[in-house]
């Protein structure tokens, strides 16, 4: 690494040291958490939106000439896009309360049956005048409600205002709307019940379940086929990660959907004892969804199907992932700038499945410059395309198909970074250290508990014979290890206002450094209209972090805590560590996050 680029490092590693995420010292400096560090998050997070979008804007125009020439047509907004560079919506402001919108995005934003059941099209909304085309009128009542329910769903809404419109024209639109409602599924699933032979219907019912698993936040969809007629066989949502089941279908209905969708997937339909793998795709709302499914044998003669749903547009951005840990996301965007090329490193992701390091991770590599950077990934599937960068699909039991093959051959391509799906053997592990000696930005992620435990399942992986020698490569090129959760958040519509000293006892409200008269939010188990009676609305990340600022001169007593005990990296020079434990307490004082839920973390 360059002397300058020891000096910007060395920079933010003094601004690291000198912040701190305490919301005590916040409000003793007379700063408002509510106001100027959410103006700051939006500043900071419009002004890399724009750089992002203006650094690959010549390579998409050329892109576009020729996508033309080809009778493609692709929008420069599209691509930029597809490239990660999203548009940052200067409308969604402090709070992220909508002010102005589209018909689409209030079509996104407001529940279905708050305004699909008025026979009302909406158009926009302006100034906190919300504009609709009503094929009856509304009463003051229906108005009322819709208000209530936009502003619950962080929609700012004052007034709604009638257009009129042509009768026909109307209708016509309202019934092209009416395609994206959950209830047409259940619908088309009746008609095709009651003619179980109609191969159209039964297409119909299977865009149809995959537009509602979509529109109701579903990351996979659950099919499972058995024979048995005693047997129950449910279609299976999992939304915020709990399975939620949706539609019960017969045995015979349910044989032909999962024909179809192996079908779709271009797998042999025929064969129900052999674990596979597809995909395809289909377009949603104008976007382009890709579906990996995985098919098994299920009990005596039935069959199996998962469907991972991968929603492109779904994907969050850098800025968002890290807006509660935004100390946190300084420094690894420090570490991901282009400036430190030769700097080589490590920086791992660890949790239990499920918890978002996918997700984290591809969030790094579009926070990459890729016009000026190569980004080489490795992964075992793909799953979104990532536009300039090379992705290697691993092959496993073939010759040279391996993680660590695939490593050990990407060092012959120029990477600048290597992105790794997962460490999974000692090989991997050996090979990767390696790379990060060699001068390569190494990402990858592992399975582990805490941030703290990451060494030693990285430990645990390496070859014993030579342990200490992979140990000191692991502790002269680790820079970062975050582990993380997804934290189910309570629905800001229905959760009840209480005190702290009125959920938590004394001995648990100590721990926490909280005031017993603190206001908090708790889970409403009844829910209401906007999460759908289930009291909870999306995850938010929760980390465990360990950050390592110190340079490579000065980590022989990091290389002998490893050795000797890990828990006494805690405290030393140059490792700053980001507690799960401030990361709950800051949830549950901004009304996110149940205290008994928080509890269970803290325990886990």
């Amino acid at each position: 690494m360059s002397d300058d680029n020891l000096e910007n490092q060395e920079d933010v590693n003094a601004d690291l040291e000198q912040r701190s995420p305490s919301r005590e010292r916040r409000q003793s400096e007379g700063e408002s958490p509510l106001g100027v560090e959410r103006r700051q998050w939006h500043d900071r997070r419009k002004i890399r939106s724009k750089e992002g979008r203006e650094r690959y804007l010549d390579m998409v125009q050329r892109e576009r000439a020729m996508f033309m020439n080809l009778g493609v047509s692709r929008s420069t907004e599209q691509l930029l896009d597809m490239a990660g560079a999203v548009q940052f919506d200067d409308e969604e402001v402090e709070g992220n309360i909508l002010q102005r919108a589209t018909g689409d995005q209030l079509r996104s934003a407001l529940p279905v049956h708050a305004w699909l059941p008025l026979s009302i099209h909406l158009i926009g909304l302006q100034d906190g005048v919300l504009k609709v085309a009503p094929l009856n009128d509304m009463s003051e009542r229906q108005e009322a409600n819709l208000i209530s329910t936009a502003k619950r769903s962080g929609v700012q809404v004052d007034s709604v205002e009638a257009e009129v419109w042509d009768r026909a024209e109307l209708l016509e639109t309202l019934r092209s709307v009416r395609d994206l409602s959950a209830d047409r599924c259940e619908k088309t699933l009746s008609q095709w019940l009651a003619d179980i032979e109609n191969g159209l219907l039964l297409n119909r019912f299977q865009k149809d379940m995959l537009a509602e698993a979509l529109q109701m936040r579903a990351s996979d969809i659950h099919l499972v086929q058995d024979n048995n007629p005693e047997a129950p066989n449910w279609i299976k949502y999992r939304i915020d990660g709990d399975l939620i089941p949706v539609h019960l279908l017969p045995a015979d209905a349910m044989a032909r959907l999962t024909t179809l969708l192996k079908r779709e997937a271009g797998l042999n339909f025929g064969d129900r004892v052999t674990p596979k793998d597809g995909r395809f795709g289909f377009l949603w709302q104008g976007r382009s969804i890709d579906v990996r499914v995985a098919a098994g044998p299920q009990a005596q003669d039935g069959e199996k199907i998962t469907m991972r749903l991968l929603d492109r547009a779904a994907l969050k951005g850098f800025d968002e992932l890290f807006r509660r840990h935004e100390d946190v996301g300084d420094y690894l965007s420090s570490l991901l700038a282009p400036e430190i090329k030769g700097g080589g490193g490590l920086i791992l992701l660890s949790g239990p499945t499920g918890s978002g390091k996918t997700t984290t991770l591809y969030a790094c590599v579009q926070q990459i410059d890729r016009r000026r950077r190569h980004v080489l990934t490795i992964e075992d599937p793909i799953e979104y395309e990532l536009r300039y960068a090379t992705q290697w699909q691993v092959r496993p039991g073939q010759p040279g198909g391996e993680f660590a093959d695939l490593i050990r051959a990407s060092m012959r391509h120029d990477p600048d970074y290597i992105v790794i799906g997962e460490m999974r053997d000692a090989d991997t592990v050996e090979t990767a250290l390696r790379a990060a000696e060699s001068g390569h930005t190494v990402i990858s992620t592992v399975h582990a508990d805490t941030a703290l435990q990451t060494f030693e399942r990285m430990r645990s992986l390496m070859p014993a014979e030579r342990e200490r020698s992979s140990t000191f490569t692991l502790a002269q090129q680790v820079r970062a290890i975050l582990n993380q959760r997804l934290v189910r958040t309570l629905c800001q519509g229905c959760s009840n206002r209480k005190k702290a000293g009125d959920v938590l006892r004394e001995e648990e409200i100590k721990p926490l450094n909280i005031d017993k008269t603190q206001g908090i939010r708790t889970h409403n188990t009844s829910g209401c209209d906007l999460c759908n009676r289930t009291g909870i609305s999306g995850r938010t990340l929760l980390l465990d972090a360990i950050l390592l600022t110190s340079g490579a001169g000065d980590r022989n007593d990091i290389y002998e805590a490893l050795i000797k005990n890990s828990n006494q990296l805690v405290g030393q020079d140059g490792i700053i560590v980001k507690s799960r434990r401030d990361g709950l307490v800051d949830l549950m004082m901004s009304g996110l996050v149940d205290p008994r839920a928080a509890m269970s973390y803290l325990e886990d």
